[in-house]
């Protein structure tokens, strides 16, 4: 870990408590913000008092255990859990200072949230016709703009050369990797401003992982990421900031270095050294 951590290029601890802004700083603007957040399922009390900034073009990262509630803020945020009978939520999630709930219709907020799941999930449909669904349920018919929707979706996700001679085949005969990707493209074809990725590569071979990474690093010039991820060196290789859950609370959020190098809280440093979870 210590090893990575050097390698790594020094992240600015723009969310340090102790940094002082001057006339040349500029703070981090929150694209999505949660506060006082609670979330039940029925008596169970999954998320207590959650509170999380998610900086715009930035790629912030949610670790912990399994069954902390990291995945659970996470389909929050675009409000999957809406889906899920007796589940009740207290506090405010807003995108663009926008409350998600009462000021954005739960149709344009998938749109503008989009999200990767753990299991790639192609549609049984052509490649093509994978990436052209969203844009065609938004009202874009003509074939020519569907064209170039599709093409610059697969050119941002990374998997163009790979796709482009069969793109009337079926999805499903691309690998694990490429089917990831192509959910992707499939999220991206409906200008998102913020991508949530639900440990999308933990089904993943090394190979196909790293493309993914390397594709993460580049999307975040153009949208907001955020991640859940059980693999720490994941989380040190591609993201910004890092929050840490534990039993349904936060225990600390900072940016990836100072979380992972210099932790403010032993229950943080005990998980990022290994010593449980």
């Amino acid at each position: 870990m210590s090893a990575i951590l050097q390698s790594r290029p020094t992240i600015e601890r723009a969310c340090a408590p102790e940094m002082v802004f001057d006339a040349t700083t500029t703070p981090e603007i929150a694209k999505m913000a949660v506060s006082d957040l609670n979330l039940y399922y029925g008596s169970f009390h999954a998320l207590k008092n959650i509170s999380v900034d998610f900086p715009k073009n930035q790629v912030t990262a949610l670790i912990g255990p399994s069954g902390c509630g990291k995945s659970t803020l996470l389909k929050s945020l675009n409000r999957m859990n809406d889906l899920v009978d007796n589940c009740r939520i207290e506090g405010t999630i807003t995108l663009d200072e926008q409350n998600i709930r009462t000021d954005i219709g739960v149709n344009d907020l998938r749109r503008r949230v989009g999200m990767v799941f753990q299991q790639p999930n192609p549609f049984p449909m052509s490649i093509y016709e994978n990436v052209a669904f969203g844009p065609k349920t938004h009202g874009i018919k003509n074939r020519e703009e569907l064209n170039a929707i599709v093409e610059q979706s697969l050119r941002d996700a990374a998997i163009w050369d790979e796709v482009k001679d069969r793109l009337h085949k079926s999805a499903l005969g691309l690998s694990g990797g490429q089917q990831q990707r192509l959910c992707i493209a499939r999220a991206l074809a409906v200008s998102p401003e913020v991508l949530l990725m639900d440990e999308s590569t933990s089904a993943l071979d090394p190979i196909s992982t790293a493309k993914i990474e390397e594709l993460v690093t580049q999307l975040k010039d153009r949208f907001t990421v955020i991640m859940v991820t059980h693999n720490m060196l994941q989380a040190v290789r591609v993201s910004d900031k890092t929050a840490f859950f534990l039993m349904g609370e936060m225990i600390e959020c900072e940016d990836t270095q100072t979380l992972f190098t210099n932790p403010r809280d032993k229950r943080t440093a005990d998980y990022v050294a290994g010593r449980f979870g």
